[in-house]
């Protein structure tokens, strides 16, 4: 297998790729059985040139998952503003948030979670907070007095529909009557 230089004048966009190969496996193999040689194998990199780029493996496993937290949020704030009716887009962001991690992926995902949360660091809880705030502010276009209390009550139906069904289309199926019930069904015709 052919190793990259990281020391390239892309270097932002080879440490990029690091962690999207960094997170990857992590998914694949779970925190504690991914080893920085996985890793450097999977991003096509000598271990090497894995440490020049990360110092250990609790920073290359803070650094993926930030970055996939990071661009899920940034993909979610799109979709909130993107100017579709109020259901639709709500949809689409609890599928993006939450909806990616049903299925097969439920069983890989699940062996990401065998680390210290401390690892995370403040993203453990800023993650969630940022999505629940820009949850809110969508709600708050058509629900202004009460848009915190509706954007909670999803966040919890999402949580709980999650680990009650086995594919992505009813995890859509059922957020869609949450959101039926809380923000409104859209209109017939």
């Amino acid at each position: 297998m052919p190793e990259h230089d990281v020391t390239t004048s892309d270097g932002a966009g080879r440490r990029e790729s690091v962690l999207d190969s960094a997170m990857q496996t992590f998914v694949r193999f779970g925190y504690r059985k991914t080893s920085m040689d996985d890793v450097a194998r999977a991003a096509q990199v000598s271990r090497q040139g894995l440490y020049f780029l990360f110092d250990s493996k609790p920073a290359l496993f803070r650094d993926a998952v930030t970055r996939a937290l990071t661009r899920d949020l940034d993909a979610v704030a799109d979709t909130l503003s993107d100017g579709r009716p109020l259901r639709e887009r709500l949809l689409t962001a609890f599928d993006r948030w939450a909806g990616s991690f049903i299925g097969p992926l439920t069983d890989q995902t699940g062996r990401v979670r065998d680390f210290d949360p401390a690892l995370l660091g403040p993203m453990l809880h800023s993650a969630p907070r940022r999505f629940e705030d820009l949850v809110t502010a969508a709600i708050a276009e058509s629900h202004p007095t009460d848009a915190p209390d509706r954007a909670r009550t999803l966040i919890s139906a999402s949580i709980g529909i999650k680990h009650q069904v086995q594919t992505r289309e009813q995890y859509s199926e059922s957020m869609g009557i949450a959101l039926d019930f809380v923000v409104g069904a859209p209109p017939r015709g």
